[in-house]
């Protein structure tokens, strides 16, 4: 049997697409065909009947991709993908805790909370155990918790090895004590929990790995530690795992990703041979040659080689500019060039290390009336008026949701104060029960002819604070009962004060708007044939599993801003990555981490890879960054790509004299004489006290060594490598430094 679909393939792709039933590492170079690869195996299995559609699970990293993945398979074949195990590792942890909720400690309606609800809890229960929040941030316990989950450890085995991780232990206990009271989960927890259901609960465990016989995975090289025992415990010894994925784009360690994954892959489930697709169907061969000469400067990775059928195309473009204004002015300039050639704005996109450095780009293209879009910026489900409606959505659904009474309780404001709130949560916590329940009682005792009573049903306008708040809640819940999903979300929005409170604002309009779209995003949750669950409660879990994504929309015809790290799974015709200076690209933090400076030059490699026809590569010799000037070398991944594959647009001043090249204009802060700046590293003023190798120290940044100079008098500056902070460029006239 030879399908159709399997036509177009090179021979490296129908290799990997009719592998037969065994586990397998494909190796996915960036462009090479990764995701018409998954999908076509899927296709395959199904289409030679090596498997029913209900018999494999698909994960891919983001609900985007799984959306994409089900239309290919659709298109390939004539069935019901409805019912198909594809999705997120959240989403189908969420699904399987749905299905068995009662073997996991869960109550049936359990609600998920996304990471801004996950903060607000942890700043709740810090402020009732009277933890100091300065010295215990609550971002910075959030973060702790997560990790020790994503490592698969609870509160019992976490790290405690001084009294400072023995109290975020002990945190840790209560946090997940109240989520449990509550009947709510974070992110982390579901996928957490749905491992110990599986590792404890042998029928289950077997159930599902008798089902799944072939698991399929994409992007394997971001999955953590948990992720990959939760794969390995779900495969079993006999199913076949199918995972897709590329080291050299591994660029999420600081989440807990993990490359090594695919050794441990190979050792335990005996994978003797790795597929390797190396042909790319993007870019063009200089800019294939320049991000294969970079990576290959990494010592740790199981090696690949991008090639192209392409022509070799234009060679990358360098501007080295003066400062980040002068840089901003040369990409504006460089853009309108590519529009009056043809090039739409949606195809160009600017990459940057580091989001402090979007200010200036933005103010230029904002002068020069260019239309661009910040990708990755503020998602639908996770703005203001969205998580005010939801969490009152997430109230009627649940009577144990404090962290959804506690957001809307008194939004739009119904004269509940802090003390009243205050109040409030020290009887919930004196009885031992929800804050819902103690609002009720507390509403009983204040009115007691009305709390509960069908006149308050009718009338809860005639109450005032808490009974009032009490009142609504009934009242929504009765009158939504028997409506349908967007009606319930029409009738909340309109009753609960939200949509006259934003009528009231100056800019309410947009809110609005958004209010609308989420009645609108309702409706179409509901027309989805591929959703099972179709409920508020549904809805709810695949509102926090979407506000949860890692991936945006891109925006209409507007020129694309965004991290390196969110371009990745991208591609535009062309491509600036701008900043690219010593401490920025590479970061300096990545001095004094393990594997950092490769995890620098794989995210280079990324960035690289973006484009598909043409390369801008610029720096500045001084940016405003962070509130300071600082003054930079190029990057040494200018180095590690070969002078040939290069196209020097202009060659930056190695000396900058003071009465030609004023500062550019930074504002008071930044208004003092010019630097005469010498660009060879290493140079610097013979009459000067400090020279390269020297021990000094800084009151703030502590002990370090000088490991460069340049500059002369005034304007001199060392680069000094700091122990414990990484590597920072000083100006001498204002760094305080000290011989050791």
């Amino acid at each position: 049997m030879n399908p159709e679909f399997l036509a177009g393939l090179n021979d490296r792709q129908r290799e990997a697409v009719t592998l037969p039933h065994q586990s397998a590492l494909i190796l996915a170079g960036a462009g090479s065909g990764k995701t018409r690869v998954l999908t076509t195996r899927i296709a395959w299995l199904i289409q030679t009947g090596q498997v029913s559609p209900a018999g494999l699970l698909a994960v891919t990293f983001t609900n985007k991709a799984a959306k994409e993945m089900l239309s290919r398979i659709s298109a390939m074949l004539p069935i019901n993908t409805r019912g198909m195990w594809v999705g997120t590792f959240h989403g189908l942890c969420n699904r399987l805790l749905r299905a068995h909720a009662r073997d996991a400690g869960l109550p049936a309606t359990f609600q998920i909370l996304d990471s801004q609800d996950q903060l607000a809890l942890v700043k709740r229960l810090l402020k009732a155990a009277n933890v100091d929040e300065e010295r215990f941030p609550a971002r910075q316990v959030a973060w702790y918790i997560n990790n020790h989950k994503d490592q698969g450890r609870r509160a019992a085995d976490a790290d405690a090895y001084d009294g400072d991780t023995r109290r975020k232990q002990e945190f840790y206990a209560i946090y997940d004590e109240q989520c449990q009271r509550e009947g709510v989960v974070d992110f982390a927890e579901l996928l957490l929990r749905c491992y110990e259901l599986l590792s404890r609960n042998e029928v289950l465990r077997l159930h599902y790995g008798e089902r799944f016989r072939h698991i399929l995975v994409d992007e394997f090289q971001d999955t953590n530690r948990l992720q990959y025992q939760w794969l390995r415990l779900l495969a079993g010894g006999e199913n076949a795992v199918f995972a897709v994925g590329d080291d050299d784009q591994s660029i999420y360690a600081f989440r807990g990703a993990s490359a090594a994954n695919m050794g441990e892959l190979q050792k335990d489930f005996g994978i003797e041979t790795v597929i390797k697709l190396e042909q790319n169907y993007r870019s063009h061969g200089h800019i294939l040659d320049a991000a294969n000469a970079l990576i290959k400067h990494n010592e740790r990775r199981l090696g690949k080689e991008l090639w192209t059928e392409e022509a070799k195309g234009e060679p990358l473009r360098v501007y080295e500019a003066d400062s980040d204004m002068d840089e901003a002015s040369f990409i504006v300039g460089e853009v309108k060039s590519l529009v009056d050639d043809g090039v739409r704005l949606s195809e160009i996109a600017l990459l940057y290390r580091s989001n402090a450095q979007s200010r200036v780009l933005e103010h230029a293209l904002f002068n020069s009336a260019i239309a661009y879009r910040v990708y990755g910026g503020l998602r639908f489900f996770e703005r203001q008026e969205i998580k005010h409606a939801l969490a009152y959505l997430r109230l009627l659904a649940s009577d144990e949701d404090d962290g959804a009474l506690l957001r809307v309780i008194n939004f739009p404001a119904r004269g509940i104060g802090n003390r009243s709130l205050e109040q409030l949560q020290e009887a919930a916590r004196a009885a031992g029960v929800s804050l819902w329940a103690a609002a009720k009682t507390m509403a009983e005792a204040r009115a007691p002819k009305l709390a509960g009573s069908a006149e308050v049903i009718a009338h809860p306008a005639s109450l005032k604070g808490i009974p009032a708040f009490v009142a609504l809640i009934a009242q929504m819940r009765s009158a939504t009962a028997s409506l349908p999903l967007p009606e319930i979300i029409e009738h909340v929005i309109e009753h609960s004060g939200l949509k006259q409170h934003y009528q009231g604002e100056r800019e309410g309009a947009d809110r609005l708007s958004n209010l609308d779209e989420l009645i609108n995003a309702a409706a179409g949750f509901v027309a989805d044939e591929t959703i099972e669950d179709s409920s508020l409660a549904g809805f709810l879990a695949h509102a926090s599993l979407e506000a949860g994504d890692n991936q945006a929309q891109a925006g209409s015809d507007a020129l694309q801003l965004m991290t390196v790290h969110s371009a990745k799974g991208l591609e535009f015709h062309t491509v600036f990555i701008s900043g690219l200076e010593e401490g920025l690209f590479p970061h300096e933090n990545s001095l004094s981490e393990a594997d950092g400076k490769e995890e620098e030059r794989r995210l280079m490699y990324v960035a690289l890879t973006r484009a598909r026809r043409r390369l801008y590569l610029s720096m500045a010799q001084s940016r405003m960054l962070h509130g300071q000037v600082r003054y930079n070398i190029a990057s040494s991944f200018f180095r590690e790509i070969p002078e040939p594959l290069l196209k020097r647009i202009n060659r930056a001043r190695t000396f900058v004299p003071q009465a030609q090249s004023p500062r550019p204009d930074y504002g008071d802060y930044a208004r003092r004489s010019a630097p005469q700046v010498v660009r060879e590293a290493g140079i610097a003023d013979t009459s000067s006290p400090w020279r390269v190798g020297q021990n000094v120290t800084h009151p703030k940044f502590g002990a370090g060594v000088i490991i460069s100079a340049e500059g002369r008098g005034a304007d001199a500056r060392v680069q000094v490598n700091f122990h414990r902070n990484g590597s920072k460029w000083l100006a001498l006239e204002y760094a305080k430094l000290e011989p050791a």
